[in-house]
């Protein structure tokens, strides 16, 4: 019997902020390739996105440089994992930074991979609601969206909306997390 084929949507930003809220120490170490494998254990994984507003910074911003060297050893680790690196933008407001983009960029990546017949299954790793119209328009025209979200703290239009939903716990992410 074939597997049936899978990709997997991880929303970069949102996950970190949920580990980070479980106390996982070493997110930035987080196994993503080892985790894919074990949501996706009876499906066939055709492509893997990660998406995230890309850090760019000034020459005399040190923080914001040590943040783009943190975040680019991260995208070549996941990239050498099989990851397409999906990118938004930062945007300052008001001393502090919002993401844009991201949400847009896993909404055309859950839409063109279903057009194109390339799944039977979304893994839509985010608790971002704002993805509520394409995960309806996608399981419209025959895929399903699996939500994977945070036990402590999941996104109620996803869970109702979604065929299927797996929330996580901090025991089920720890051996995914570096112990260093």
């Amino acid at each position: 019997m074939t597997k049936k084929k899978a990709i997997v949507i991880i929303d970069g930003s949102n996950f970190y902020y949920k580990l980070k809220e479980l106390e996982l120490l070493h997110k930035s170490l987080f196994d993503y390739h080892s985790f894919t494998k074990h949501i996706c254990k009876s499906y066939t994984v055709v492509h893997k996105y990660y998406c995230i507003g890309k850090i760019k910074a000034k020459q005399e911003d040190t923080k914001a440089r040590e943040m783009m060297a943190k975040q680019q050893s991260l995208v070549t680790r996941l990239q050498k994992d099989g990851f397409v690196i999906q990118y938004g933008f930062l945007l300052k407001t008001d001393h502090h930074f919002k993401e844009k983009g991201v949400d847009i960029q896993m909404a055309v990546d859950l839409m063109r991979s279903a057009y194109r017949n390339e799944y039977d299954v979304a893994f839509l790793v985010s608790s971002d609601s704002d993805l509520l119209p394409v995960v309806k328009e996608v399981q419209e025209i025959g895929k399903t969206v699996v939500y994977v979200g945070f036990a402590h703290q999941s996104s109620f239009a996803l869970l109702k909306n979604c065929r299927e939903s797996r929330l996580l716990t901090k025991a089920d992410l720890l051996p995914f997390v570096s112990q260093r």
